[in-house]
């Protein structure tokens, strides 16, 4: 199974900004660049939302309406590594931040794996 090792988060002002990164272990690295990944996150009280996904090369990267133009993912294929970069942040973005791996040719969901959660949290 996937590992995967979730860094980054913490606590934040309104308008900042905030990097998670994500890096996929026990994948081999000629073959991570093939696996769609990304992230979802739950604040409290709320369901899962899935918040961005990097698919393959040739599929469009997939952003939650509400984070479009704030948050930019990015993967580095030769480190197995995934980013998030979130910026002007809202307090409505404070949540557990969670990275999941997908399988080849599908989408980030349903996810194969998914990371331990990393905490956002956003003050006013």
């Amino acid at each position: 199974e996937v590992q995967l090792l979730e860094s980054g988060g913490g606590l934040v002002q309104a308008g900042g900004s905030v990097r998670l990164s994500c890096a996929a272990l026990q994948l081999p690295f000629n073959e991570f660049k093939d696996f769609p990944i990304g992230w979802f996150r739950q604040a409290p009280g709320k369901e899962p939302e899935e918040v961005a996904c990097s698919r393959s090369v040739d599929v469009a990267t997939y952003y939650e309406e509400s984070v479009k133009g704030r948050f930019t993912i990015s993967r580095d294929n030769a480190n197995n590594t995934v980013h998030v970069q979130m910026n002007s942040l809202k307090p409505e973005d404070t949540a557990v931040y969670y990275c999941v791996v997908g399988a080849v040719g599908l989408d980030c969901f349903p996810a194969m794996s998914r990371g331990q959660g990393i905490q956002v949290i956003v003050s006013s």
